[in-house]
């Protein structure tokens, strides 16, 4: 019997982990921009595409980087969060975006696929890439670089302290 919660079923990654796979992305995108293998822009999706989005601009010498700003959980002053209708908080310029051609969207995770579905209604031609992908969310995303399983919970480096962790079997 299992009786871990489910984000017990942890996948840590650490600021280096996260800045290698973010160039590997970088390394799987580069020339295969639809202008002469050139992008136009790389927008991160807030706030966890921020990290990864800064480093694919770095080493693409990407120098147009924008933001949108998705909501789509809040947290419940303590208890876990609650999953709630995707909404956008912060459109990044429209003239830069048109539909999407040439623009590169960038996002740390996709989990359900709904931020990025949303993102893709409003700009069809963009390429969406994200450093990790969940298999429900796979479809919305064009290119990633590791796949985990749906009931994996990422712990972020942005999000983490470092404190003991009781292990999984038992007592020391």
């Amino acid at each position: 019997m299992n009786d871990r919660l489910p984000h017990e079923k942890g996948f840590h990654v650490s600021w280096d982990q996260i800045h290698r796979d973010a160039r590997a992305l970088a390394w799987r995108l580069d020339g295969k921009g639809p202008d002469g293998g050139a992008w136009k822009a790389v927008v991160g999706i807030t706030r966890g595409g921020l990290v990864p989005a800064m480093i694919v601009s770095r080493e693409l010498d990407i120098r147009v980087v924008d933001t949108i700003s998705v909501k789509s959980y809040h947290s419940g002053g303590g208890a876990a969060d609650n999953r709630s209708d995707a909404q956008v908080t912060k459109s990044p310029q429209a003239e830069l975006m048109g539909d999407g051609t040439g623009i590169l969207i960038v996002d740390d995770l996709v989990d359900s696929g709904k931020t990025l579905e949303l993102v893709r209604s409003l700009y069809p031609k963009a390429h969406f890439a994200t450093v990790y992908a969940k298999p429900s969310g796979k479809p919305m995303v064009d290119s990633y670089i590791t796949e985990v399983s749906q009931d994996t919970w990422i712990f972020f480096p942005w999000d983490m302290a470092l404190q003991y962790v009781q292990p999984m079997r038992g007592q020391d």
